[in-house]
């Protein structure tokens, strides 16, 4: 048995009429969640996948692309420093604007100068400044998100977390939207005609450093979104926390009692929790590293992929996350989360048609938005997942450990994606990535068993 401290809600719950269940998407804190949501979805693109599609084009090789992915791993870890987050004040921002709210606008600034300073940086002279800016953005991303995952966990009850989840997860997928379809749009719309007799014959010499300067400069102005409403919302009740005595007994309510009080609670089914947490995402996550320079080898046009991803992937991508959220209220959590593996699994495998296909921007319209459909609603109903087995005691610091295992393993293995396409082609390789969502079915089926028993 297990305390009643998580944000579970009871199997004896009756069913939310449909009405009411849409509703919920109007309340303020749903509201919130969406300008929030697009604060965290915005650094995740531009430090992977935009960056990846960046360097294709200013000539960087597959595999180093691939293992510069490894800059995503600070997402991997920030367990580490998640117990700081939720227990330590920031001298003057937590006086001024609380706990949560002072942790996200620190994390945010952080964003804003490492985004400023990839805007700065030309790959094609060097790639240090880019990569240690990049881990700054990783770093203060990855900071924002243990912040406002404690922040979302808090701010609603056990039934709310699903519509939470879905609008936070809406304004997520809306700011990768823009962080990839709009900073290509606005990075084709910033070049200049080259000088006749300077029409490159390789796709290098058609690099423009300055139009993906005035594209990231961009994308740094649109933490504001974010910025805003932190300083307009308000800080959620918080948490009584027990006086320390000393040093030693803070260390251990803050670093070792979050991870205690999870396998207390979940006894042996912990390992299979974790195990399913570890490997949920990882068809999506491995893919995601080559797709760009999958378009840019495909001979897709910033403008084609933009268009594409903006308007098709917006729209299956809104109509996935809803869907997702309200599915998950309506049926269970874990029925869409194994719905949504199977659609995450199914989608890699058009994208393996695709590359035997050839360049066709109808076939590239149909295999996004099926992609986007199947990614909004897994994701809804795994933040669902991961909210419900959060004590609010310690949010911060295990939602931390949930969503950093999320990313760990498929972050390590997508670092390896560019010697694997240079090995067997795009084909084999999306194949391949579809496959890796086979164990994850088994993991959500044992899961669903083991908390029915």
């Amino acid at each position: 048995m297990h305390e009643n401290t998580t944000a579970t809600p009871s199997p004896e719950t009756p069913r939310t009429p449909w009405l009411q269940t849409l509703r919920v998407y109007l309340e303020p804190a749903s509201l919130r969640m969406l300008t929030l949501g697009f604060s965290a979805g915005l650094p995740l693109l531009l430090v992977l996948g935009t960056l990846s599609f960046r360097l294709r084009e200013a000539g960087i090789d597959r595999s180093t692309i691939g293992y510069l992915s490894w800059v995503g791993l600070a997402y991997g870890f920030k367990w580490v420093w998640a117990p700081l987050v939720d227990r330590m004040p920031l001298p003057l921002l937590t006086r001024m604007l609380g706990r949560r709210r002072g942790w996200l606008l620190l994390s945010q600034g952080l964003i804003v100068a490492g985004l400023a300073g990839m805007a700065l940086a030309d790959p094609r002279q060097t790639l240090g400044p880019i990569v240690w800016c990049a881990l700054a953005v990783a770093f203060g991303s990855a900071t924002q998100d243990i912040a406002l995952d404690a922040f979302r966990i808090e701010s609603a009850d056990a039934d709310r977390q699903a519509a939470l989840a879905a609008t936070y997860q809406t304004g997520y997928r809306l700011a990768m939207i823009w962080a990839g379809a709009g900073v290509l749009w606005i990075a084709a719309r910033a070049e200049v005609a080259p000088a006749l007799g300077q029409a490159a014959a390789q796709g290098a010499a058609a690099y423009q450093n300055g139009a993906w300067q005035t594209a990231y400069l961009v994308m740094a102005a649109s933490m504001a979104v974010g910025m805003v409403t932190v300083l307009f919302s308000r800080e959620p009740r918080p948490m009584a926390l027990p006086p320390a005595r000393n040093a030693a007994e803070w260390l251990r309510s803050a670093l070792i009692e979050p991870f205690a009080d999870f396998l207390r609670r979940y006894g042996w089914q912990a390992a299979l929790i974790l195990a399913l947490i570890a490997v949920y995402r990882i068809s999506d996550v491995v893919m995601g590293i080559m797709a760009n320079p999958f378009y840019v080898d495909m001979g897709f046009t910033k403008d084609e992929v933009a268009a594409v991803t903006k308007v098709y992937g917006v729209i299956m991508t809104l109509v996935g996350a809803f869907v997702g959220g309200a599915l998950s209220m309506r049926f269970g959590v874990m029925r869409i989360l194994m719905l949504g593996a199977m659609l995450s699994a199914c989608t890699n495998l058009l994208f393996a048609w695709l590359a035997g296909h050839g360049h066709d921007v109808t076939a590239l319209i149909a295999v996004v938005s099926a992609d986007n459909l199947a990614s909004g609603i897994a994701s809804a109903a795994f933040i669902a997942y991961l909210s419900s087995l959060t004590n609010v005691s310690y949010s911060a610091t295990q939602y931390a450990l949930f969503s950093s295992m999320m990313l760990l393993a498929p972050k390590f293995v997508a670092g390896f994606s560019g010697d694997y396409v240079n090995a067997f082609g795009y084909a084999q390789f999306f194949t391949a990535t579809a496959l890796l969502g086979a164990p994850v079915l088994v993991l959500v089926w044992l899961a669903s068993r083991a908390k029915t028993a």
